[in-house]
């Protein structure tokens, strides 16, 4: 099966310093891939790569197009939703819907103002008199009418309310994804998506460090609460990290199963936030 995405030595640079160095993925079609990596570590400039807005060195497929020379092909196929609202705020939602039924040949009226029909958005409403919430909520039922094979994700929950991200997220799951369609997720948020995600990357000062599925996570990756008595032989199966926690260490350990690890303590799965800070913290984990 061919990849959705395929990076290969992709590499970006502004000036001295490298925003991407070589990375190399492979994003296959029906998954949904969390991007997490802290801020500066280039994943702003891989999403702009990919979505063909900015030049690149190495190679780079999108939907087996070259994004940055074929961008007008591959938008028929990809969307978008970025951090920031990017609506005109004088505009009315029924004029923003009007608009793009006029220009994308792929947009579903009946579908978006089905989604709409759910909410409190009004037709008439101007987007200036939306909040944040119901913003987003617009741009999403806008994207999900569009039959695009891939949805590119960029904080799309940044200054929500824990219940407008929840909203957004089971929309998402709920309308958009059929197990065909590829989502590609940033966030900083890494807790309320694990739940969502198929596949994992880390990404850090432009380097990808981490590139697996959620099965392997769990298969790989565990926590142990080990007591003070039982810390000596903790460290001799070398933990990824160590932290205190109610006065006993966790220790992070990758690849040792629950059979090595059944004599040291209590054991947990690891979630995608502590896998993050083991791997930020401590290099190549």
């Amino acid at each position: 099966m061919s990849a959705v995405i395929h990076a290969s030595g992709l590499s970006k640079r502004y000036g001295a310093k490298a925003a991407l160095d070589g990375v190399n993925l492979d994003i296959q079609p029906g998954r949904i891939v969390g991007l997490i990596g802290p801020n500066g570590a280039g994943k702003t400039t891989a999403l702009k790569a990919m979505l063909g807005l900015t030049p690149f060195e190495g190679t780079l497929e999108v939907m087996g197009r070259d994004p940055f020379r074929q961008r007008h092909e591959l938008m028929h196929d990809v969307c978008f939703i970025a951090d920031v609202a990017v609506l005109p705020r004088w505009i009315q939602v029924g004029q923003v819907i009007d608009y793009v039924a006029a220009v994308h040949p792929r947009f579903d009226r009946a579908h978006c103002e089905g989604v709409l029909a759910k909410t409190q958005i009004s037709m008439r409403q101007r987007v200036r008199e939306l909040s944040k919430g119901m913003v987003v909520q617009l741009h999403l039922a806008l994207v999900m009418a569009i039959d695009a094979r891939l949805l590119v994700l960029d904080e799309p929950t940044l200054g929500l309310d824990i219940l407008y991200r929840k909203r957004f997220y089971e929309q998402l799951l709920n309308d958009y994804f059929d197990g065909e369609r590829t989502i590609l997720i940033t966030t900083h948020q890494v807790e309320e998506i694990e739940h969502l995600l198929t596949d994992l990357i880390f990404i850090k000062d432009g380097k990808v460090v981490l590139d697996t599925s959620m099965e392997d996570v769990a298969a790989r990756y565990h926590q142990v609460l080990v007591p003070a008595d039982r810390m000596e032989a903790a460290r001799a199966l070398k933990p990824l990290t160590e932290r205190r926690q109610l006065g006993r260490t966790v220790c992070l350990f990758g690849d040792k199963s629950e059979a090595q690890l059944a004599d040291l303590g209590e054991i947990h799965p690891v979630s995608v936030a502590d896998l993050f800070v083991a791997y930020m913290e401590g290099g190549q984990a």
